[in-house]
């Protein structure tokens, strides 16, 4: 049994880890976020401790005693990447393993420049052992709402629930899909791993082409999708104009801001698939080769079969 610490543990990805770690009924968590819980939050075994992350030394105490550290901090969430660092900075003086978590295409990269850099130049990894999971983009996304314990509320580009997507005219986006339920457990079994936890750390389910994905919707659901076609140099440029835009809502901005931020996710979307960087590596598939995966036509035909 270990000590196993959640920053950002809050979160729709963290709840789902947290809950397969509390399964085992092998480990102590404790939660690290800013909001107090709900009483619906209460775990057997997990506790919190709320911290607004910027006290490096209030960090340093909340972390004595963990063996794992997993951040789900990130992004939009920590704009310079300030509180990553602080939790660095109180992993590495606290003395212990490591790791963070990440789900989204362009966080990767920037995440894993800040691991290679420590305290006066000093490399992180001869004083931190760390891994960077990756799972590529979540199947859960695809499922109708609901239907698991991950609250898909995010409209993507191709709409299982509204037999729609958008597509760019003569190109064919490729991603990696993982399902939460794969990505919890292969966590859950990296922390006992006993050998050196990889760096980059890709999690692969399966990857598949956008026009792949879309015959498995028209399959499982008996029914041809309505596709939207746009020219690329017209995503490129920020001219989109489709008839719908994936739907994106957060209460704090306006609905002129949520329109801007929907339009330049749905760029983002298109233009990933073409760069690929959805697409993930399979250092845990290779570490932990007895596991195994749901590929994703299994995991659609389960949960859309008959409710399309």
């Amino acid at each position: 049994m270990v000590k196993i610490a959640v920053a950002g543990g809050s979160g729709k990805i963290a709840s789902g880890i947290i809950n397969a770690l509390a399964a085992t009924k092998k480990h102590e968590i404790l939660i690290i976020s800013r909001r107090e819980p709900t009483v619906t939050e209460n775990t057997p075994g997990v506790t919190w401790a709320i911290t607004d992350y910027s006290d490096r030394k209030a960090l340093t105490e909340i972390l004595h005693g963990v063996h794992t550290v997993l951040s789900f901090v990130g992004g939009a969430q920590d704009p310079g990447s300030v509180i990553q660092k602080n939790l660095i900075d109180a992993a590495i003086a606290a003395g212990h393993r490591g790791t963070t978590l990440v789900c989204g295409e362009g966080q990767y990269p920037r995440v894993s420049q800040r691991r290679q850099q420590g305290k006066e130049g000093e490399l992180i990894s001869n004083v931190l052992e760390y891994t960077l999971f990756q799972p590529g983009l979540l199947l859960d996304y695809f499922v109708p709402p609901g239907s698991t314990t991950f609250p898909n509320t995010q409209e993507l580009w191709i709409d299982f629930n509204k037999h729609r997507a958008i597509t760019l005219e003569g190109k064919d986006g490729v991603f990696t899909l993982t399902s939460v339920e794969d990505l919890a457990n292969i966590v859950v079994q990296a922390i006992d791993y006993p050998g050196e936890w990889p760096v980059v750390g890709g999690i692969q389910g399966t990857t598949i082409s956008g026009s792949e994905l879309l015959k498995i919707g028209a399959n499982v659901q008996n029914r041809e999708f309505d596709i939207t076609t746009l020219k690329e140099e017209d995503v490129r440029a920020g001219n989109i104009e489709s008839p719908w835009i994936p739907h994106f809502a957060d209460p704090s901005l306006s609905s002129e801001q949520n329109q801007q931020f929907a339009k330049l996710i749905l760029k983002g979307s298109l233009l990933s698939g073409l760069a690929r960087s959805w697409v993930v590596s399979d250092e845990w598939n290779r570490l932990l080769p007895d596991y195994k995966f749901t590929r994703a036509w299994e995991f659609l035909e389960k949960h859309w079969v008959g409710k399309g």
